[in-house]
């Protein structure tokens, strides 16, 4: 008989899913809509299935979000160009909502069709291409003239084995008929190899190698793009949205449950950047992610997936080290927008360093030459790329309202009238949150014991999101100490997934008189206050804000003017 799933509304939020196979087997699950895992009903044979557990879930919170977001709050806008604007996101929030409930709604019902009669005897023990693990797979009784279908014990996903010659490894294994060949994560070149993705990289410029592949590639679709109006495309693993039991953590973990910053942090979720598209945010797909969910970590096989691929996607990344230094604690530098193309080794970070740091070993971050430059522009087409740099320089470097004026003029159409896949200044920031997870990712590899994050900018945001995702490795290198210059991020949040990964201070540097911060930041950011304006909020005695108004006049004097504590 055919399989079926349903969600039903119990009551206020609280949500139930219910999953029936081919074979008649059932899985129920309930809870509240901000809840990560569900409690099981009805579990059965079904019950210990990671993955078909995790894309139910998803499946209800999508659903949830797709049948009750509402046009009430866009109606009330006055503004009518502002009231179009809204009443299209909650459009686009709708249409996603639905398609993300329907891709994951056939993931569970084929999960569970292959889940609930299992062989005992028919068992393979190798590496999972869905939680890169290495477990049992045991082999579905599915009806004769199909391709073999097996499943992992650890995560629950459907896999085969992969077809090149000689390999040991499971491929994912797709729904319905297969017409194309299934690689194994290592010849896919989704990590760089099973055993080496869970290992350590010494020193951190030992990085190249451990990004090296083992084996060739034989499946060129190894990544895929992934864009909507309210996510901004970016390259992401197949193993993120194929691999059942990744795909659906990654649904009920953060992209419907509204979970950011600390709150997803201290599940194990580092959702840096996206957001909930229920709240108009970019949701996952336009995000960062390193989940640490389904058997995977920080410094792990799915960290390691997640670097792969964005490190395809952002030729421009790479860490030199600039001075080997004689004992101190490393250094990690990264520039921001219009200052990280300077052409200077040290990107104007020499003297503010070696006059605080001067036995320390320095790396310096390169990170989003696309993304940076583009964003420098500040939405070419309104003066051209040359005209707008020029424009946004000249302005951000005189205090005055008509400079204010000037960038208002260019940033305005462009922040906002501009669809966020195309959005210069959201693009850029989708960077920095992706970057700073691969630095954290790299970062819990090493052998050292602690470093000092410096960054201006974008490159103060690249440097907090690597802290907070550091800080999800248990026993992993610790960050001394950070120090953000003119930090473009949001100035009010919960900061205790920041400081509980610093031992000693978080120091924000902030000026009154940064007109990029205080008026294309807030343009972009729809009036939010920088954290490099007027300091963070709230402070602590782990997260200090050091006022250099006096002292920095321009969103570019940081560099030259600022003695580090």
């Amino acid at each position: 008989m055919p399989g079926s799933l349903h969600a039903y509304v119990v009551e206020g939020t609280r949500l139930r899913v219910e999953v029936v196979s081919d074979q008649g087997a059932t899985l129920s699950l309930t809870g509240e809509l901000e809840e990560l895992e569900p409690i099981v009903e009805i579990g059965g044979v079904l019950g210990e299935n990671p993955a078909l557990r995790s894309n139910m879930w998803s499946y209800a919170k999508a659903w949830y979000v797709a049948h009750t977001v509402s046009n009430a709050d866009a109606l009330s806008i006055a503004n009518p160009a502002a009231q179009k604007a809204a009443l299209k996101l909650v459009d686009d929030t709708r249409r996603i909502a639905q398609k993300r409930a329907d891709s994951y709604a056939k993931t569970a019902q084929w999960i569970a069709d292959v889940a609930d009669d299992l062989s005992q005897l028919d068992v393979e023990t190798a590496w999972c291409s869905s939680c890169f693990s290495k477990a049992q797979h045991r082999k579905s009784n599915r009806p004769g003239g199909q391709l073999p279908v097996y499943v992992c014990q650890g995560c629950g996903s459907p896999t085969l084995p992969c077809v090149a010659v000689g390999c040991e490894n499971m491929a994912v294994r797709e729904r319905g008929a297969l017409r194309i060949p299934q690689f194994c994560a290592e010849h896919r070149h989704d990590i760089s190899g099973f055993e080496k993705a869970q290992g350590t990289i010494g020193e951190l410029h030992d990085y190249e190698e451990y990004l090296r592949y083992e084996k060739p590639n034989f499946d060129k679709t190894s990544k895929i793009a992934v864009g909507s109006a309210a996510a901004v495309a970016v390259a992401v693993p197949l193993a993120l949205l194929a691999a059942p039991a990744v795909g659906g953590a990654i649904g009920s973990l953060g992209m419907f449950g509204g979970l950011s910053g600390a709150a997803a942090t201290s599940h194990g979720l580092a959702l840096l950047g996206g957001g909930s598209l229920a709240l108009g945010g970019l949701g996952m797909a336009g995000g960062t992610a390193v989940v640490t969910a389904v058997g995977a970590a920080v410094g792990g096989a799915l960290g390691a997936s997640v670097a792969n691929a964005y490190l395809r996607e952002d030729r421009s990344f790479r860490i030199e080290l600039l001075r080997p230094g004689r004992g101190g604690v490393p250094v990690l530098v990264a520039n921001g927008f219009l200052t990280d193309g300077t052409g200077e080794k040290w990107g104007g970070w020499k003297k503010i360093v070696n006059d605080r740091y001067p036995d320390s070993p320095v790396y310096r971050v390169y990170w989003g030459a696309k993304e940076l430059r583009d964003f420098g522009v500040l939405g070419a087409g309104a003066l051209g790329k040359a005209g707008g740099t020029v424009a946004a320089k000249a302005a951000a470097a005189t205090a005055t309202k008509a400079g204010a004026k000037i960038l208002g003029n260019i940033v305005g159409p462009a922040m906002i009238a501009t669809d966020l896949v195309k959005n210069p200044w959201h693009v850029a920031k989708s960077r920095a949150d992706k970057t700073g997870v691969i630095v954290g990712d790299l970062l819990a590899r090493t052998d050292a014991e602690s470093y000092v994050l410096i960054g201006h900018s974008l490159g103060a945001r690249v440097m907090v999101v690597a802290a907070q995702t550091l800080g999800t490795k248990p026993g992993g290198p610790r960050i001394q100490s950070a120090h953000l210059l003119g930090a473009a991020i949001g100035a009010k949040s919960n900061w205790d997934g920041l400081t509980a990964a610093v031992d000693d201070v978080v120091y924000g540097y902030h000026s009154t008189t940064d007109n990029v911060l205080k008026y294309v930041y807030k343009t972009a950011q729809a009036g939010e206050t920088a954290a490099g304006l007027h300091g963070f909020k709230p402070d602590s005695s782990k997260l200090q804000n050091v006022d250099v108004s006096a002292q920095v006049k321009t969103h570019f004097d940081y560099q030259d003017n600022v003695e580090l504590r």
